[in-house]
């Protein structure tokens, strides 16, 4: 069941889920719109390495904007911070988004009951695109769960991303590999 738009606010007035900044414009009838960050990364390596940290480079969006360009991926971050404690959020890029050739996540569109972070997203183009900072860029989708959760995220000990940050987070997947196999 997704949430409606009076559910979403009834849950913020409960807690159970936080948005910051609100903006009651950019609830929709059944989703919240999230705006694309200041701040843009890109891997610094050409070759990424699963079991490596790899390093990524970061920049600020100029007030004139910044043209995305087609082979290459980029990670964004949403301007907001949100909390889910009772729900499971879902991230999807809005339509007019897409029309424009833009994806806003390879394969991580889903967040956990417990997620309580910015949203970094997996930036692809069909062709060149310039884009703002503050720009609607995606919509968190409010799914309820059945039953009682009994490992939210934030207090898993094996979570990656829990660290507050208004930037983008690389992968990192490397953690998931025992210490003497990272490189």
């Amino acid at each position: 069941m997704i949430l409606t738009d009076k559910e979403i606010l009834a849950h913020m007035e409960r807690g159970s889920i936080k948005i910051e900044p609100f903006d009651a414009s950019a609830l929709g009838s059944n989703s919240y719109d999230v705006h694309l960050g200041r701040m843009l990364a890109e891997y610094v390596d050409g070759t990424l390495d699963a079991r490596k940290h790899n390093r990524i480079r970061m920049y600020s969006i100029p007030d004139d904007g910044f043209i995305l360009e087609p082979h290459r991926f980029y990670l964004g971050v949403t301007e907001e911070y949100t909390e889910t404690h009772e729900h499971v959020p879902f991230l999807e890029g809005k339509s007019s988004v897409g029309r424009l050739g833009i994806d806003i996540h390879a394969t991580a569109g889903k967040g956990d009951v417990g997620f309580c972070n910015y949203w970094t997203l997996e930036i692809s183009v069909k062709q060149p695109v310039r884009v703002y900072a503050g720009m609607p860029i995606g919509q968190l989708i409010y799914f309820a769960v059945q039953g009682d959760v009994l490992n939210p995220y934030n207090r898993k000990a094996s979570a990656k991303y829990t660290e507050r940050t208004n930037a983008p987070v690389e992968s990192m997947m490397w953690k998931n590999f025992p210490q003497e196999e990272q490189r």
